[in-house]
């Protein structure tokens, strides 16, 4: 790829820890939690979020539907920021680093709405991309080739210029196919490696 002009972060599992199991095991139980994921599609209700639905009422309806795990579903949305933590520091680190040396860092994860103005309010980094592409305000999502081109189109960078680091392979693959320089994270080590690879940053600058 050419010289990095973006580099673009996702969110969960990047900057943030997401871990609903981990959650839901310390407040209810692996046995429960067990059921209670086998028995009602959590996962799928939040991906209606991220596509833009309304957060409570998307939860609190799904939990009316199954009053036998109605407490543990409204978890899902009263205690999301349990859900949605730590944030990674080195990730946050790198973030910072990198717009401090004048080049821009944009958002493009897939995230509700409310949940991202929850997280906003919580965590400042949240406020200090320069861009952001946020599936539930734009109502696409990765790993679906729109939210890309959204971004592309926003940015009006060559797409050989942009450097995209998410946890997901999928997400990782269409970036790639588009001509990104493109990271799968697996941590905040490998991630500062492909930023001092890529010229992004020093070795000292990264905290290696």
């Amino acid at each position: 790829m050419g010289q990095v002009k973006a580099v673009i972060y996702d969110i969960g599992q990047v900057l943030i820890e997401w871990n609903p199991e981990r959650f839901y095991d310390a407040a209810i139980g692996v046995y429960r939690r067990k059921a209670l994921f086998a028995a009602v599609d959590l996962y799928g209700v939040n991906d209606q979020v991220d596509r833009g639905a309304s957060f409570r009422d998307s939860f609190y309806a799904l939990a009316d539907r199954h009053p036998e795990y109605g407490d543990e579903i409204r978890m899902w949305h009263d205690r999301w920021l349990d859900m949605a933590s730590p944030e990674i520091p080195w990730s946050v680190r790198l973030l910072r680093t990198i717009r401090a040396k004048g080049v821009p860092v944009f958002a493009l994860s897939n995230f509700g709405i409310e949940p991202f103005e929850t997280a906003m309010l919580h965590y400042p980094f949240f406020n200090e991309f320069d861009q952001k592409y946020v599936s539930g305000y734009l109502r696409m999502m990765k790993p679906d080739n729109d939210i890309y081109a959204a971004l592309e189109a926003g940015c009006g960078l060559p797409p050989e210029t942009l450097l995209f680091t998410d946890d997901r392979p999928e997400n990782i693959q269409t970036a790639a196919k588009r001509g990104w320089g493109a990271h799968l994270f697996e941590g905040p080590e490998g991630w500062a490696r492909a930023l001092v690879d890529h010229g992004v940053l020093s070795e000292q600058e990264a905290g290696l």
